[in-house]
Formats: C-alpha cells, structure tokens, sequence
C-alpha cells in the first residue's frame, strides 16, 4: 500500500490548514497555487507578476514531490479577466517552448476572485521518480 505524502514548500501557503499538494504513489494533485512571491509569501502585485510567481510556485512545488515540469499531465487556471492571457501564455511557452510536449491545459473566467488575486491554478502531475526523503 502506498502511503500519501503530504508537500509543503517555503513560502507557500494557505489560509484554511491544507497542504500546497499531496502525493499518492506517482500522482500528484496541488491545492489551489497563486502568484504569491516565494522570497516573501505576500501576493504579487499585478498580472505579469502574479504570473511569474504561479509558475516558480508551480516549479516549487513539482520539485517538492520529485518531479519536474516534464511531469505535468494538466494544469487549470482561473484568470480574473479571460481576455488577459498574454501573460499567462508568456510564462507558459517559457515553461513549455516545445509545442509537441505540451500539457493539457485549460484557463477559465473567474470574476470572483477576491483579495488582489487575479490568476490562479491548480496542477496534476505523474512523477515516476520516488518521493524525495520516502
């Protein structure tokens, strides 16, 4: 029986007391990740910026379950305004350049975002690499 093991990654965290992500053999799953800076924990101010950090967040994250962005089966977003994707693809392309080894993802409107929060993701990933320390 495989045991899950919670992810936890400095700078990182959550209001409500939840992990940033879980691991259960190979899969991962990420609670909801935003673009808080890692070096202060605070939400970044603006898209382009919010962007960036989601993405070392997401990197974070990968790397604190022994994976990498190779890993990534899927990612969804949720931007506050859909018609604002140029800065999300920016870092996208960044993270994936090779157009035929893509993850699937899909981006959704969300209007509700409250608190400065203008993007947000979550992430599912198969990591076929043992969980670091396990």
């Amino acid at each position: 029986m495989t045991s899950r093991h919670t992810i936890h990654v400095d700078g990182f965290s959550h209001v409500n007391p939840i992990p940033a992500a879980s691991r259960k053999g190979p899969l991962l799953m990420s609670g909801l990740i935003n673009g808080t800076d890692p070096a202060t924990g605070r939400l970044a101010e603006g898209l382009e910026a919010q962007c960036a950090h989601m993405f070392t967040q997401v990197r974070n994250i990968l790397a604190a379950g022994g994976g990498t962005p190779d890993d990534l089966v899927r990612m969804t977003v949720w931007l506050k305004d859909r018609a604002q994707r140029e800065p999300l693809n920016a870092q996208w392309l960044a993270m994936f350049p090779d157009a035929h080894h893509r993850p699937a993802r899909l981006a959704l409107h969300a209007p509700e975002l409250t608190g400065g929060i203008l993007v947000q993701c979550e992430i599912s990933a198969w990591i076929d690499a043992p969980m670091p320390g396990a």
